[in-house]
């Protein structure tokens, strides 16, 4: 018998300003591209009273799950849907709407994943090396850590995790899994920690194994790529004056968004060298963060994993004027 989920050390990071961004009007139609366990959806239907409507998408079905326990008040303004948010533009037709007055993408691993062992998330605790946020997808982080090649370890450590050592943790790794597989989460930290030299080791100010583990789940869910599809899908989705904001926790999806931004709010995009535009392009978007909003020192207090918390939002312009046939 399967047991109910519920969420009681759930806090949902920058909630407050979530709403204050996206600033959600009655009658309105909201994107949560990863809803979760509802947390930042219940802000936004409990600031307007419950007159807008709620379009959650989540690779997580036990997330889901617990998101549906959670806004089971809301029940006929929301609607929830497992799906990757690289298909939010398949979703989003697929529900009927011709577009939306918001979208909010709060990126990375949840609450929920790191605290259930047997999702293998979390190395602080022992369990399956599973780290897939669907899991109907086929490759595990088990499958990987045992069947890549040294080459393609290194460079995802190196890539997803920015780990200056990845080469020393992936021949650690490959040498390692030729006496016997490595399956579970403890046995991956203390393979990554003896990696480390002794004095680098000790004087980590966080566990060994963190950029690894980062590295692998990244790898594991694509999670880059789905990234840049939901953004370049938010364009087109959103209604002129609406917003669109994003919450990263590490540098590459920071980086990645707050690019991104640029090139949209941007009247040109050709080469910086080229002395005459020809690229015909149109800025999209109005970015509203200048530099990202970060967590108050009240709220890292009371929610340690909110510290690395980036919210960035941008707002979508009228499309420009068609020519003057004259």
């Amino acid at each position: 018998m399967s047991q109910e989920l519920s969420p009681p050390r759930h806090v949902p990071v920058l909630v407050r300003e979530v709403v204050d961004w996206l600033a959600p009007r009655s009658g309105g139609r909201y994107l949560d591209a990863t809803v979760g366990l509802g947390g930042h959806s219940a802000a936004l239907l409990e600031a307007t009273g419950g007159a807008v409507e709620i379009l959650g998408m989540d690779r997580d079905d036990q997330a889901l799950a617990v998101a549906r326990q959670r806004l089971a008040p809301w029940a006929g303004q929301v609607h929830l849907v497992q799906a990757n948010f690289a298909e939010a533009a398949k979703v989003v037709q697929e529900q009927g709407w011709d577009g939306v007055d918001g979208i909010l993408a709060d990126l990375g691993v949840s609450s929920l994943q790191l605290e259930t062992p047997e999702r293998g998330f979390s190395f602080a605790v022992d369990g399956p090396l599973d780290m897939r946020m669907d899991r109907r997808l086929p490759e595990t982080a088990a499958k990987l850590v045992n069947e890549a090649s040294y080459v393609r370890l290194k460079g995802i450590i190196r890539d997803f995790g920015e780990e200056p050592l990845a080469g020393r943790i992936a021949r650690v790794l490959v040498d390692a899994r030729t006496r016997q597989p490595i399956t579970s989460t403890l046995e991956l930290a203390r393979l990554v920690a003896l990696a480390y030299p002794p004095t680098r080791r000790h004087q980590a100010r966080n566990h060994p194994a963190t950029r690894t583990f980062q590295a692998l789940r990244m790898a594991v869910n694509e999670e880059l790529p789905a990234v840049e599809a939901l953004l370049r899908a938010a364009v087109a989705l959103l209604r002129p004056g609406a917003r669109l904001v994003v919450i990263a926790f590490h540098s590459l999806e920071d980086r990645l968004v707050k690019r991104f931004f640029r090139a949209e709010a941007a009247a040109c995009v050709c080469p910086p060298r080229q002395a005459v535009c020809t690229c015909g392009h149109s800025p999209r978007l109005r970015i509203l963060t200048r530099k990202p909003v970060t967590p108050s020192d009240a709220e890292v207090a009371a929610n340690p994993r909110s510290r690395s918390a980036k919210l960035r939002a941008a707002e979508r312009l009228p499309a420009p004027p068609q020519e003057v046939q004259t």
